[in-house]
């Protein structure tokens, strides 16, 4: 969605702009260099959930008691015995968690407008996540305030909103805070006329007056005493609001139906732009708070696959590779329970917020897998089994499936009275000294050699800077300053040994672990997440050669064909749930899959075909697209719109043009409309793409560190990416040999195909594609071919002669049919 660059005028905004905490408290975003845009600096406060809010205060932290009552399965039941509102119906697990506020919440949808509209009441709109800190801060102190509910009731009709479940609410009107306050974040507050008009928002607020500022409840009573009084220039305001967001909206993003890409110039400006931004201490691309950013990666590899020889492409190179290294060995790292935390608050990746997203794992996973193959070092292959660990243990679901997020906050121990945020993942220095004990390997001690390599302090390792609440007092958070050879050398013992004592001690903590009470895991299965993840496990069992990581990921599309897809309508809904037992259950009133639903889904499906060369896959992938045209493609400017046109709650269609935590859907569709085109033979899809990248060509050409990803789909767009057809069964030996050739190299893009014949497993692109049906294999042996820039190779049926021609040096030829001129 655009953020609109305008600030709001009204009265009643006026009182938000001096209350708001996400002002003061968000400055340390502008701590980036000053190449990042603002807008970008936006879409990263928007994935904290709030940082730890250094200006104030904000005392007790969230005792959250519905979710100790109701499980993590997300029970559809009410709870007993506990007096429930409307959210008790509901499936999500962040409203469920509201459930038992005695504010009468309302879930989006048309019973909360028309209540609005007969009532002549203004909405109070609360977005958020189950996993979000603050979120559950406000809940605590807000919503489950008796005080606090009954002006809420009294005065306004209050919806509360899953982000997750509903990203277009999410995005409209997160648009309109950033503009109107500076910054935004979530909880996300926002009031609404009754036709859905945005008046005034922020994110977080304290309940009571303090320190100047007016508190929630004052907020509320002045709020709907102007409302009260000051009725018509109060909705004239609304409708000011959302007539500038949709004007800025359709500015921001011209209207083009031809095809006038944008040229080298993007990807050079992106790259000096990143270059700037990188800090070379401790890699990633800002000052504090840090954040994987896994699109620039997906970029600069691209960029080093170009140019491997040359200074810039070994910078490239270097600023990846320094980056995931030190943030595999930083505290952000989960080195016990395995994975990776949200962000660091700190700019030496040491102090994690502490909740687990899914979405982090998904790309994560990529980019490791992307160093392994560039690196060859087991460092990099290790790290990826470690996220993939971690996400088949703690966040998969029987069927397949994959869980949203874990959460930052629980109990530091049964029947505490309060959850405190990193509770599950810290430890003192006495805990781990008596856990490991006197226990040796060559004569090193375990508790010595571990204490030393993760920095562990008799005082607690965390500076009190990072920990204003006073949760992390004498706690350690586990980080490497080092490395693996830096132990080796202080202990004396090798590499291999190092390795040896510190996976036994992991096992013997994350036993003790086990002990404590478990974060929150919200059970919620997102199309879009599940998605990123396909990605993650099919490019991990390709580069690793596992088929176990590849199973994984046909089982995880597999259960979103049977739960998430409508084979009658071609259609994805948004997500489902974990409901009692396991068992996988549905809203009353689903919700429609969107355009990152379908864009990372088929992503995941084109990597598993060039994973499983199971040509099925390719077939869905393609049949998703042409639905993802259908309901998203703008027919008079081109480019995709975020949501549906059906959804009359939708007040403005947005396009989204920034790679932030998820790379966005446009992004992802360019590639995705290139790869296709390729496989199928179908130019249309790779003029779609053309006119896409045309839409965002001013953007991309003004600020393309904001769109990293789709930066890197222009540079596929102008060089063609690299094709690989095998002519050949895939079961026999010397298909799998010139696999494993491919494996074995960095080709960003690739197009990967075996065809085995009109009756094989690649049926589908021997009718389809007339060029690949005319490969055939050579004197009986499978024979590969490589295609760049629409001219090919001779056909090698050799690993060294295919080595050799994906290297650059065989003699190429032109192949007929493969261009796709427009």
């Amino acid at each position: 969605m655009i953020v609109a660059r305008v600030v709001q005028n009204s009265a009643v905004q006026n009182v938000f702009r001096r209350l708001s905490l996400s002002n003061g408290d968000l400055h340390n975003f502008h701590a980036t260099a000053s190449v990042i845009p603002n807008k970008l600096l936006d879409q990263e406060r928007k994935t904290t959930a709030k940082p730890r809010v250094r200006s104030m205060s904000l005392g007790r932290q969230v005792d959250n008691s519905l979710v100790r009552t109701m499980s993590n399965e997300a029970s559809t039941s009410t709870v007993h015995s506990v007096k429930t509102n409307r959210l008790a119906l509901e499936k999500s697990p962040y409203l469920l968690q509201h459930a038992t506020n005695p504010v009468d919440w309302y879930p989006w949808g048309q019973e909360a407008f028309d209540r609005a509209k007969k009532e002549n009441k203004l909405i109070f709109l609360s977005v958020g996540y189950s996993t979000c800190h603050w979120c559950h801060v406000m809940e605590k102190e807000s919503f489950e305030n008796e005080e606090v509910a009954k002006i809420m009731n009294q005065h306004f009709v209050n919806i509360k909103v899953d982000r997750e479940e509903r990203p277009d609410v999410d995005k409209l009107y997160m648009a309109f805070v950033q503009a109107s306050v500076g910054g935004g974040g979530w909880p996300m507050s926002v009031f609404l006329t009754p036709i859905l008009e945005p008046l005034a928002g922020g994110t977080y607020f304290p309940p009571d007056d303090k320190y100047g500022r007016p508190g929630f409840k004052s907020v509320l009573k002045s709020i709907a005493e102007q409302w009260r009084t000051k009725q018509t220039v109060i909705a004239n305001s609304g409708r000011y609001s959302l007539e500038v967001l949709r004007k800025v909206s359709q500015r921001e993003i011209s209207s083009k139906q031809g095809i006038n890409v944008p040229g080298d110039e993007v990807w050079k400006k992106c790259l000096l732009q990143l270059s700037h931004s990188y800090e070379d201490d401790f890699g990633g691309f800002s000052a504090q708070p840090k954040f994987p950013q896994p699109s620039n990666f997906n970029f600069l590899f691209h960029m080093y696959a170009r140019d491997m020889d040359s200074e810039q492409g070994f910078r490239c190179l270097q600023m990846c590779l320094h980056t995931l290294r030190k943030m595999a060995y930083g505290g952000i790292h989960d080195h016990v329970n395995c994975g990776f935390a949200r962000y660091s608050v700190d700019d030496r990746w040491h102090v994690p917020h502490f909740e687990k997203m899914l979405y982090d794992q998904g790309q994560l996973a990529v980019s490791y897998a992307d160093a392994y193959v560039v690196t060859k070092d087991e460092f990099f292959a290790d790290v990826l089994r470690d996220i993939l660990l971690y996400v088949s243990r703690d966040l998969g679901h029987s069927l397949g499936g994959f869980y949203g997020a874990e959460d930052a906050d629980s109990y530091p121990f049964e029947g505490a009275p309060h959850k405190l945020e990193g509770a599950f993942c810290v430890w003192e220095y006495d805990e781990i000294c008596n856990l490991l004990g006197d226990d040796k390997t060559k004569d090193v001690s375990h508790r010595d050699l571990f204490i030393h390599h993760y920095n562990v302090k008799e005082g607690g390792n965390v500076n009190p800077a990072q920990d204003p609440h006073h949760e992390l007092k004498k706690k350690n958070v586990l980080v490497c300053f080092g490395s693996f050879e830096d132990t080796s050398t202080k202990f004396g013992v090798d590499i291999p040994t190092v390795k040896e004592i510190l996976q036994k001690c992991h096992e013997v903590l994350y036993a003790e672990r086990q002990k404590r009470p478990k974060p929150h895991v919200d059970t919620k299965i997102v199309t879009s997440w599940n998605g990123l993840m396909i990605s993650g496990y099919a490019k991990a069992g390709f580069v690793l050669k596992d088929q176990e990581y590849i199973n994984k990921a046909i089982l995880a599309a597999t259960f979103i064909k049977k739960f998430l897809y409508s084979e009658e309508e071609k259609t994805l809904l948004r997500c489902c749930y974990r409901g009692e037992e396991g068992k996988i259950v549905q809203t009353a009133n689903p919700v429609n899959g969107f355009l990152d639903d379908y864009a990372f889904l088929i992503r995941g499906l084109l990597d598993l075909y060039e994973a499983s060369l199971d040509a099925d896959w390719l077939c869905w992938a393609e049949v998703l697209q042409e639905q993802q045209d259908r309901l998203f493609w703008d027919s008079k400017g081109s480019g995709y719109f975020t949501s549906p046109e059906n959804d009359t709650s939708i007040l403005i269609r947005g396009k989204e043009d920034q790679d932030g935590a998820e790379p966005c859907g446009n992004s992802v569709s360019v590639q995705n409309l290139i790869r296709l085109a390729a496989y199928l033979d179908r130019p249309d899809l790779r003029a779609k793409a053309g006119r896409t990248l045309t839409v965002f060509a001013d953007r991309l050409k003004s600020i393309p560190v904001a769109l990293p990803e789709m930066t890197s789909a222009l540079l596929f767009y102008h060089h063609s990416p690299t094709q690989v057809f095998i002519a050949g069964e895939a079961e026999d030996n010397n298909t799998q040999a010139l696999l494993d050739v491919v494996r074995s190299r960095f080709i960003p893009g690739r197009i990967l195909a075996v065809t085995d014949g009109p009756g094989g497993r690649a049926g589908l692109l021997y009718r389809r594609h007339e060029s690949l049906s005319r490969l055939r294999p050579v004197h009986g042996k499978p024979a590969a071919y490589v295609c760049r820039n629409f001219a090919c190779s001779l056909p090698v049926t050799e690993p060294e002669e295919l080595a050799n021609s994906l290297d650059g040096s065989s003699q190429k030829k032109d192949f007929p049919g493969t261009s796709d001129d427009e």
